[in-house]
């Protein structure tokens, strides 16, 4: 079993920044790939970003270029970086454990979920 749980959100102007976290417990963390992905209100959930248990990293095209995934094993924590935020960045944000690290888009190759922070960007 996983436990995982976000904090950091808030509300913050357009072009500000915030940084969302992860804290993990109930599996080794450093061997499991993990992702963010976020829902606005009346729409489906999508992948944002990306890790593996190796470092390796991805992003939707969306965000790339503003949003910095990273992970500090040593504190079971994965992290979110988001700059430059935008009005359209405005959703719940949940991390989850891809324990096979495959598929990273794909909301269902996702095992475990935390209950999700809210990030909302005024403009």
């Amino acid at each position: 079993q996983v436990q995982l749980v976000e904090s950091g959100g808030g509300l913050v102007q357009a072009g500000g920044s915030l940084r969302l976290s992860c804290a993990a417990s109930g599996r080794t963390f450093s061997i499991s790939s993990m992702g963010w992905f976020r829902q606005a209100p009346g729409k489906e959930r999508e992948f944002v970003t990306y890790i593996s248990w190796n470092g390796i990293r991805r992003y939707a095209d969306s965000v790339k270029g503003r949003f910095t995934i990273s992970r500090d094993n040593a504190k079971n924590t994965m992290y979110l970086q988001m700059n430059s935020l935008k009005p359209e960045d405005t959703a719940v944000y949940y991390c989850a454990v891809n324990i096979d690290g495959n598929r990273y888009e794909d909301i269902s190759a996702y095992d475990y979920w935390g209950q999700g922070t809210q990030v909302t960007v005024s403009s």
